[in-house]
């Protein structure tokens, strides 16, 4: 009989633990905002020379979060941002900031784009800075991808030539 009560008791409360005033209070309201309307939420096409991929996760906590940027060639700007990511709230929330942030920058300027500002940003607690991080390294790990893009179509462009050039 105890047992019942304690198991009802408890599972009652645990209910309404998961409910909306629970989670306004232990995150900021914009990390509720971002976690329950997340902007950019997609994926483009990797294979597209116009698009870079950061794909980057932490062991310890199981998040993973895939980032992807669109860079206009001539201007140099990224024109689009997306991201998909299986983790937290702090991390979903700390993807959609980092896409809207990168959108309409040049690519030097959202290198310099700190985990520090995010976390400040959402108000994030010590123990949830590791999805702030994350999506620093998603950043930088989409821009590399297509840097990398970049120099290999560049390098395999001037390359095609001599290649033709030899069949002759």
């Amino acid at each position: 009989m105890l047992r019942h009560l304690t198991t009802t008791i408890l599972g009652q409360r645990l209910r309404s633990a998961v409910g909306g005033d629970v989670l306004r209070r232990m995150y900021h309201e914009r990390v509720v905002d971002h976690y329950n309307n997340p902007r950019n939420v997609g994926s483009f096409d990797k294979n597209d020379p116009n698009v870079g991929t950061g794909l980057v996760g932490a062991p310890a906590c199981g998040d993973v979060m895939k980032l992807q940027i669109r860079v206009d060639e001539e201007s140099g700007k990224i024109v689009d941002a997306c991201f998909k990511t299986f983790g937290c709230g702090s991390a979903i929330a700390s993807s959609s900031v980092a896409t809207e942030w990168v959108k309409g920058k040049p690519m030097e300027e959202v290198l310099s784009i700190k985990n520090t500002e995010i976390a400040k940003h959402l108000s994030l607690p010590p123990v949830k800075l590791h999805c702030s991080m994350l999506a620093e390294d998603a950043i930088k790990a989409a821009v590399k991808d297509y840097e990398a893009k970049r120099s290999k179509s560049n390098g395999s462009q001037d390359a095609e030539p001599l290649g033709k050039a030899a069949d002759a």
